[in-house]
């Protein structure tokens, strides 16, 4: 620990963000950066303190508690505050393959986790480690680094989200033959299609494809396993397997006119708007919010990307419906330090929308009861509802209608942001993989192997919707599990 009184010294202090009023006129990265002066400040708050919950990545309560990948934060936060960049880097890349994707995207479980944050604002710890990573590659110092030895053994990674990215780094650092299959005209999944561009510019994904390929990774894009390519081949033309398709199964809402016209999924909304945005406007096919009434169900990251990318397209108006009630302010009384704090917070498109029309978009305790249309078929309206949660007679908390709360408002777009409910079925039902109850990939956590010899699974494919560290965390895994069965032991991590 460098500065022993660094926590007491200095405040938590972070970036400025791009005016909201300026940022939605365009999509690029809306965060700003910190000197090195105060970066190198905000490391010396690091406590050191002993027992740091901030990398022990446990879940506590159903959520993430400290850094899923066991990053060891008070080695960079001190080597930060000393000026030690190069040698601050070398840590981080040691335990994560892409910290300049969680350093923008990842909400911070190890922030929550902040021994610090028991009693003062926890250390800015996902701000450090992006400034590391950018710091790296302005310097020179993140470059390709294939591998010496070539094992001969041919592994294939199906799909290339966050999992599948972790996955083929990993295997081919181990000195396999990697082969990364990916249905979309472009690698990088979720990281590529689902997050918009202001807030991980697509350039970065790319940088990091183009490493792979210069370490030797193999990407064939516009191959969809199990349709364009026949799932059976990949036993056959394949030392090993692993299972990185994700959890893109949306979850739906059948309530009366869901059928009507200009009624969407969240990632058909977002996924078409970057593809349109990569291709320079040339496709024209994305859904386009521009003057239209919109309305996002949904209160998670997916809804608020899709506040972000509808004031970008100068929507009319903007409203999102949360079925849950208001978080606190602050940590509930059961919702003690270290578990992630379950608080209020307004996100990047929220103070975007409140900066544009006034007020937070987010209306709690709702639900839509049904949409209307017009003659063509197009929705015009959004019946609402408001509701409480009540437990059963079971114990269980159940919503019921608020009578008297109803409430009819215009929406010609509508944005269903309601989470996901597993991977798709067709690659598994032909390579004849087990699922578990919730429709996931059967297969036991820490060992990643299914009930087909050879085959692995890992990421959301596996453990459900999830986060973008816990996937790296499960890529991870589930290559070292993989180079295992493939030579006997391994030296991965």
């Amino acid at each position: 620990m460098g500065k022993p009184t660094g926590f007491i010294e200095y405040l938590r202090e972070l970036p400025l963000d791009r005016p909201a009023l300026e940022r939605i006129r365009d999509w690029n990265e809306f965060h700003l950066h910190l000197d090195e002066a105060k970066l190198r400040q905000q490391g010396a708050r690091c406590m050191d303190c002993g027992v740091p919950f901030c990398h022990t990545g446990v879940l506590l309560s159903g959520m993430a508690s400290g850094c899923p990948i066991n990053n060891l934060i008070p080695e960079w936060n001190d080597l930060i505050y000393r000026g030690l960049w190069h040698e601050a880097l070398d840590r981080l890349q040691k335990t994560n393959n892409f910290p300049d994707f969680t350093g923008r995207v990842c909400p911070a479980p190890c922030e929550g986790s902040c021994v610090l944050g028991i009693t003062s604002p926890p250390v800015t710890i996902k701000n450090i480690e992006c400034a590391i990573a950018d710091r790296g590659w302005d310097e020179g110092w993140i470059k390709p680094e294939a591998p010496q030895v070539r094992t001969g053994k041919k592994v294939a990674v199906i799909g290339s989200g966050p999992a599948g990215l972790c996955a083929a780094a990993q295997l081919n650092r181990a000195g396999h033959l990697v082969t990364v299959f990916e249905r979309s005209d472009r690698p990088g999944g979720l990281l590529m299609y689902g997050i918009p561009n202001m807030k991980l510019d697509k350039r970065l994904v790319q940088r990091r494809i183009d490493q792979l390929a210069q370490e030797g990774v193999s990407f064939l894009s516009n191959t969809e396993v199990g349709k364009n390519y026949p799932a059976p081949n990949l036993l056959r033309e394949f030392d090993a397997v692993v299972l990185c398709t994700g959890a893109t199964k949306a979850r739906d809402l059948p309530v009366e006119g869901r059928n009507l016209k200009g009624i969407h999924f969240a990632m058909e909304f977002l996924q078409a708007n970057t593809k349109s945005l990569l291709d320079d406007h040339k496709n024209g096919s994305f859904i386009s919010a521009e003057g239209k009434d919109v309305v996002v169900i949904g209160g998670g990251d997916t809804g608020t990307d899709c506040v972000g990318t509808a004031l970008r397209h100068n929507c009319k108006s903007l409203a999102q419906l949360e079925i849950l009630p208001r978080p606190p302010e602050d940590r509930a009384r059961d919702n003690p330090w270290p578990e992630w704090p379950k608080i209020h917070r307004l996100d990047y498109g929220q103070e975007e929308a409140a900066a544009k029309f006034g007020a937070d978009p987010r209306s709690y305790l709702t639900t839509a009861k049904k949409f209307t249309g017009d003659a063509s078929g197009c929705v015009q309206e959004i019946h609402t509802v408001q509701i409480e949660w009540k437990r059963n007679e079971k114990g269980q908390f159940v919503a019921s209608e608020v009578a008297g709360t109803e409430r009819v408002q215009p929406a010609q777009l509508v944005l269903l942001a309601m989470g996901f409910v597993g991977p798709e079925q067709h690659l598994l039902e032909q390579l004849g993989v087990e699922r578990d109850p919730r429709s996931n990939v059967k297969a036991e956590y820490q060992k990643y192997s299914t009930n087909i010899r050879g085959v692995f699974a890992a990421g959301d494919a596996r453990r459900g919707q999830s986060l973008v560290v816990w996937a790296f965390n499960e890529g991870r895994g589930a290559a070292r599990e993989c180079d295992r069965f493939l030579m006997g032991a391994t030296n991965l991590p």
